[in-house]
């Protein structure tokens, strides 16, 4: 009798445990992957076969060559066997303060400014946000390839944020910029440069992240750096030198203004003056018409004209002196 309850029992714990506990379900905001035996289920293709592989360097394709596994979609219920087990990830983005260290919650100020060192040696501190979700076509990657892969891929992208703005020079000025202030002034000053550029150094860092996917199967929907600034002992400096900055922007810009007003003055005059000139120059050209249909009428028309214009005259004049041949 004590035999077969326990008998009892123990099917009756077998079913609970894992014929009605192998139901489960995957929520609409993630995705589930399902291993036999810790083998994940495979597609039989390579994620060098996806588009996002392009980004990879010819030497890394090989390192990152993962299976694709078969994605379990939101939905259920599912079931699976008692050897089989289930791993569900959130697909949502997600937002993280990019001096955020999961593994040190100290470091980096708490958590609150990066450090990095610019071209010119000055330190500077970087605050920001990454926005970031995991890739649903590079599963094996994120679950199976990196044990901690939002650390990792924290570390990998901070490591190329440092490097760029270690190395990072502005875009070349146009012929007129250069002549009207010399770069040595302001663009020798690298965190001037990246203040200016901060839009650049975003977009810089969007492209040079393209290949997370393919690496960790985390993309990068955005890195948002949102501040830099330097240290407190050359702050007041660099404010001085930004303050001159202006002032000579400011007095480069009234003068050009001047100029170009002046430039436009000068056409404007040039284009009353010729449009004089021709004025005076169209009656004439008409009267020389007038004189050449007339003498194409005979000789007699001509000096019959000449001397209604001389009679005409004379009506006018108030004296007339003649001249007496001797």
């Amino acid at each position: 009798m004590l035999f077969t309850g326990l008998i009892f029992g123990f099917v009756t714990w077998f079913l609970v445990r894992y014929l009605i506990g192998g139901f489960y379900t995957v929520n609409q905001n993630e995705r589930a992957v399902k291993t036999i035996f810790g083998r994940a289920e495979r597609l039989g293709k390579s994620t060098l076969e996806d588009p996002f592989a392009e980004y990879l360097r010819p030497e890394e394709r090989e390192r990152y060559a993962y299976p694709q596994v078969r994605v379990i979609p939101p939905g259920g219920p599912y079931w699976k066997w008692p050897w089989e087990r289930i791993y569900k990830v959130s697909v949502a983005t997600q937002t993280v303060n990019m001096a955020s260290d999961p593994e040190d919650p100290t470091a980096n100020k708490q958590g609150t400014e990066l450090a990095a060192v610019t071209k010119d040696q000055l330190n500077i501190g970087l605050t920001g946000q990454i926005r970031y979700r995991v890739c649903e076509r590079n599963l094996y990657a994120y679950l199976f390839g990196v044990k901690q892969p939002v650390v990792h891929v924290l570390g990998y992208f901070i490591s190329i944020l440092r490097e760029r703005i270690a190395n990072f020079e502005a875009p070349r000025a146009n012929a007129m910029d250069t002549i009207q202030l010399d770069s040595n002034i302001v663009t020798g000053v690298s965190i001037n440069d990246l203040r200016k550029n901060l839009r650049d150094l975003n977009e810089l860092m969007d492209r040079e992240c393209l290949s997370s996917e393919a690496r960790y199967g985390i993309t990068f929907d955005a890195s948002l750096i949102t501040g830099i600034d330097p240290p407190p002992e050359v702050e007041s400096a660099l404010a001085a030198i930004n303050t001159a900055h202006n002032q000579v922007s400011s007095d480069i810009s009234l003068a050009q203004a001047a100029a170009d007003q002046k430039i436009v003055q000068s056409r404007r005059a040039v284009e009353i003056e010729t449009l004089k000139a021709h004025a005076e120059v169209e009656p004439l050209r008409a009267l020389a018409g007038q004189l050449a249909e007339l003498k194409r009428n005979g000789p007699r028309a001509l000096e019959l004209y000449l001397r209604n214009v001389r009679l005409r005259l004379y009506n006018q004049a108030q004296r007339a002196i003649l001249e007496v041949k001797e």
